[in-house]
C-alpha cells in the first residue's frame, strides 16, 4: 500500500433512541454553573496524566501531525493504514521500539480526546507486530550502581569543591532512598526531617503516586563501607547555604550555586560522570542506576523482599524480583563446581 491509495474511512454514528423523560430547559444561572463544572472537570482530567508523560505525548502527536501534513494527509481521524506507514517510517529511521510505542499511544490518546475511534485494522496490527518481532521489545537495562561502586565514587569525589559536595550527597541519598531521578530533582528542603535514626524524606508525588498522597522514606545514617548519606546531605546544605526550596541545585563551572533545581538529565549525567571517574563505562549507567543499585545491593545482602519494596515504593513484586534474580544469578548457580 502507498500513501497515494491510502484513504481515511468516514465514521458513521447510528441514531439512538432516548427513552428518558425530557429535562426542563436550564436557566441562565444553571447553564453558567454547568460551564464552570465542565471547565473544572477538564482541568482535573488534564492533571490526571503526569506532566512529563503529557508533554511527551503532546510532542509525539505534533510529530505525527507534521508527518501527515508533509504527505498531504489528515491526522485526525487517522486511518490505521496511515499509522502503519508512520510506524514503518519511524522504524526505517532506527528509532527505538519504546519511542514508537509512545507515538502510537499519543495517537490513540488524541483520538479518544476528540471522541473518535482510535486507528485500527489489520495493516496496523501486522506492521506493529512485525516491528516488535524484528526489533525486540525488551528495554535496554542500565547497570546498577552497587554499594561497592558507590563507595569508589564517593572516594573519587572527595574534597571541598562545592560541586563535589553536592554530587556526593546526591549519589548517597539517591542510592539510600532508591529514588528516581525525577524524585531527586523535585526534592525540597521542606521535605526533609532530620531525626535520631537518620533523615525522613517525604516524597510528595512519584511515578506510582500520581494522586499526590505522598510517602515517607527513611535514610539511615550509615549504609556500611564508610557511606554516610545523612552526614553528606547535612554538609551539602551547610556548605551551599540552602535553607528552603530545591535541595539539589545547579553549580556552574566557577563553583557558583544556582537557584534552579537540577533537571533529570543533569542527574543522569552526574551518575555517568561518577561512573567514568572510577573506570566504569558511562554508557551503561543512568539516573535509574542508583535506584536499581539499592535493590541489587540489598538483595545480595540478604534483605527480604518486603523491606526492599518498602524502601523503593515498588507496587509490582515481579518488577523487584527481576532485579533480585539478576543480582543473584551467580549465587548457588547450578553450573558452578560441577567437577
Amino acid at each position: 500500500m502507498t500513501l497515494a491509495n491510502a484513504r481515511t474511512d468516514t465514521m458513521t454514528h447510528p441514531e439512538t433512541t432516548d427513552e428518558l423523560a425530557p429535562l426542563d430547559t436550564p436557566s441562565a444561572g444553571q447553564l453558567a454553573r454547568l460551564r464552570e463544572l465542565a471547565d473544572h472537570a477538564t482541568d482535573r482530567a488534564a492533571s490526571a496524566m503526569a506532566g512529563n508523560t503529557g508533554r511527551a505525548y503532546d510532542a509525539q502527536w505534533r510529530r505525527f501531525a507534521a508527518w501527515c501534513s508533509a504527505h498531504g494527509l489528515g491526522a485526525l481521524p487517522a486511518d490505521g493504514r496511515i499509522v502503519a506507514l508512520y510506524l514503518a517510517s519511524m522504524d526505517s529511521e532506527g528509532l527505538a521500539v519504546a519511542t514508537m510505542s509512545q507515538a502510537l499511544a499519543a495517537i490513540v490518546k488524541a483520538h479518544r480526546k476528540a471522541e473518535l475511534a482510535p486507528p485500527s485494522g489489520r495493516a496496523l496490527e501486522d506492521t506493529w507486530a512485525g516491528i516488535r518481532r524484528e526489533r525486540g521489545v525488551a528495554p535496554s537495562r542500565k547497570a546498577p550502581v552497587t554499594a561497592e561502586d558507590l563507595a569508589r565514587m564517593v572516594e573519587v569525589l572527595a574534597g571541598d569543591r562545592l560541586i563535589n559536595v553536592r554530587d556526593r550527597a546526591l549519589l548517597l541519598v539517591g542510592f539510600a532512598g532508591a529514588f528516581r531521578r525525577s524524585e531527586l530533582a523535585a526534592l525540597q528542603v521542606e521535605d526533609l526531617s532530620f531525626e535520631e535514626g537518620g533523615v525522613v524524606v517525604h516524597l510528595r508525588r512519584s511515578k506510582t503516586d500520581q494522586e499526590g498522597a505522598g510517602r515517607d522514606v527513611g535514610i539511615p545514617h550509615q549504609l556500611g563501607r564508610g557511606l554516610h548519606p545523612v552526614a553528606a546531605l547535612r554538609t551539602w546544605l551547610e556548605r551551599s547555604g540552602i535553607t528552603s526550596g530545591p535541595v539539589f541545585r545547579t553549580v556552574n563551572q566557577h563553583g557558583q550555586l544556582g537557584t534552579e533545581p537540577l533537571a533529570g538529565n543533569s542527574i543522569a549525567r552526574i551518575v555517568k560522570r561518577a561512573a567514568m571517574a572510577v573506570g566504569l563505562d558511562p554508557a551503561r549507567f543512568a539516573g535509574h542506576s542508583l535506584r536499581a543499585g539499592l535493590v541489587t545491593s540489598a538483595a545480595r545482602a540478604g534483605k527480604q523482599l518486603p523491606a526492599i519494596m518498602a524502601q523503593t515504593g515498588h507496587r509490582s513484586v515481579a518488577t523487584v524480583q527481576g532485579y533480585i534474580r539478576r543480582a543473584t544469578l551467580f549465587e548457588d548457580n547450578a553450573a558452578t563446581d560441577l567437577l
